[in-house]
């Protein structure tokens, strides 16, 4: 079993679901008392999202690229960015290091054409929505995102940052969630991707009446196959 390495904390309520997911599917996968090796590194989230804020993504990229390379002078075999926004440097991680980066919309990707689909709801982080390192990685396996309008846009990234974020979830804020799927499947989405971490703790599967895409589990999953593959 090889050892993930995952930076964390941005947000500490999702870094909980990564810790649990990994180890219950490589369970699942080896039984007995068997669970992931990881070292994660937990991160102060004002780091992050102050960077982000003033769009100093290199200043992001070196930030994560030191932690990447402490997690790799510790054991680690791959790295795993807890993030979907931290994605947006995801090259210049990769780059720092020489172990593999496992790559959020990747495997995201690789689920959404397991369902058959081509165009899919893009949800998340203003700088995941806004900017378009998350699209055109899924371009390049012919997958169509489209995002909300500009007010859902604004309603998105507040919430994630002012209640989920905080470990907040409230039925009004899931309502309009599902108000704005429901407008975006109207408009020619077949799905949706919960394209920030702490969205699936607000949504779940059976909330949706379109496929939806749970990038924390979908990315889970793939870090333990990189873990468990021979």
């Amino acid at each position: 079993m090889k050892t993930l390495g995952l930076i964390g904390g941005s947000s500490w309520v999702s870094t909980v679901d990564y810790y649990r997911y990994i180890n219950k599917l490589a369970n699942e996968r080896r039984g007995g008392l068997n669970y992931a090796q990881l070292l994660l590194y937990s991160v102060n989230f004002n780091d992050v999202k102050s960077r982000a804020d003033a769009g100093d993504w290199d200043g992001l990229g070196a930030f994560l690229a030191g932690h990447a390379q402490r997690l790799e002078g510790a054991g680690a075999e791959a790295i795993l960015l807890c993030a979907n926004t931290l994605h947006i440097v995801a090259e210049r991680v990769e780059a720092s290091v020489s172990i593999p980066l496992v790559h959020i919309t990747d495997a995201t990707a690789r689920a959404i054409l397991a369902e058959g689909l081509k165009k899919v709801a893009l949800l998340g982080t203003r700088f995941t929505m806004d900017n378009d390192f998350y699209k055109e990685r899924l371009a390049r396996f012919g997958i169509e995102a489209v995002v909300p309008d500009e007010a859902e846009r604004d309603f998105i990234h507040w919430s994630i940052f002012e209640e989920l974020g905080k470990d907040v979830f409230t039925a009004e804020t899931k309502r309009k969630y599902l108000e704005i799927i429901e407008r975006l499947n109207k408009s020619g989405a077949d799905g949706v991707i919960y394209g920030c971490t702490e969205i699936p703790m607000l949504l779940k599967p059976e909330d949706c009446r379109i496929p939806s895409f749970d990038t924390t589990l979908i990315h889970a999953r793939a870090a333990v196959d990189f873990a468990l593959a021979d």
